[in-house]
């Protein structure tokens, strides 16, 4: 159900923001990434080119993680626009405009201030288009909310669907709505900031180990040699990898704190 309205949504030339397809130059970046990575690790835990036979896998997960970090970063891109976007409607429609007039004055403000290709840009001229078509702008907004896949979006559209079916007063609604939204997006933005530097100190930590090692291996040259090609080693050194790997995976859960 889900992959046909994905694909539904693609053929009408809408942005689906639960897909990103990464473009040739960040796949060279991820590409390279994953090279130097296998190689640090297989360096390190075993001294062997037989442990680029991981890349395959090491470029899965690095394809994968780079997908999933720029699909965050449009959608907090977006997220953040349409919080200014239905900050102008709301000004808008205090001014006296209409609620589609007011979508429609927002599009030049938000041209004008992230351009027009940016993710809120694109899906206003969207809007501005269906108006031109006479599409209801509720539906419009409720198909954004869906592909958006971004909570505070979403119950906003639902709320303005319902408001805009059973009638009332729509400037309040918008109003109270754009208030409530707003201020859980800021909740959310200010936990970014503050994990901000949690995270550096992660990536930091993280290199922690490497550093020692070379440390080790420049002021005790051989120091490490009896846990290289040899069974016993060969299990110990595994058995590291494998905590180090569990407590970068736990760090990085930790830190995905949502509101």
């Amino acid at each position: 159900m889900r992959k046909s309205w994905r694909r539904r949504a693609t053929d009408a030339g809408k942005t689906d923001y639960a897909v990103y397809a990464l473009s040739w130059k960040e796949m060279l970046w991820c590409a390279g990434k994953s090279i130097l990575t296998t190689g640090v690790f297989s360096w390190m835990f075993y001294r062997s080119w037989l442990g680029f036979l991981a890349l395959p896998a090491v470029w899965l997960v690095l394809y994968k993680r780079e997908g999933k970090n720029r699909r965050e970063e449009r959608r907090q891109r977006l997220s953040l626009q349409f919080k200014d976007a239905i900050l102008m409607v709301t000004a808008g429609i205090q001014a006296g405009s209409s609620v589609e007039n007011a979508f429609l004055e927002a599009e030049r403000e938000i041209v004008s201030l992230y351009g027009g290709q940016s993710e809120m840009g694109r899906e206003l001229a969207g809007i501005r288009k269906g108006l031109n078509n006479r599409v209801p702008l509720e539906k419009m907004l409720l198909d954004l909310g869906q592909r958006s896949g971004v909570e505070e979006i979403r119950d906003f559209t639902e709320v303005f669907a319902v408001a805009k079916r059973l009638g009332g007063n729509m400037k309040e609604m918008i109003r109270r709505t754009a208030d409530l939204t707003g201020q859980r997006m800021e909740v959310e933005r200010e936990i970014t900031t503050m994990l901000a530097s949690k995270r550096y100190e992660q990536r930091v930590m993280m290199l922690v180990p490497f550093l020692l090692y070379g440390y080790m291996q420049l002021s005790s040259e051989g120091f490490f040699d009896i846990l290289y090609h040899n069974p016993a080693g060969i299990a110990v050194m595994t058995a590291c990898l494998a905590l180090y790997l569990a407590s970068c995976a736990l760090a990085a859960r930790i830190m995905d704190i949502r509101v």
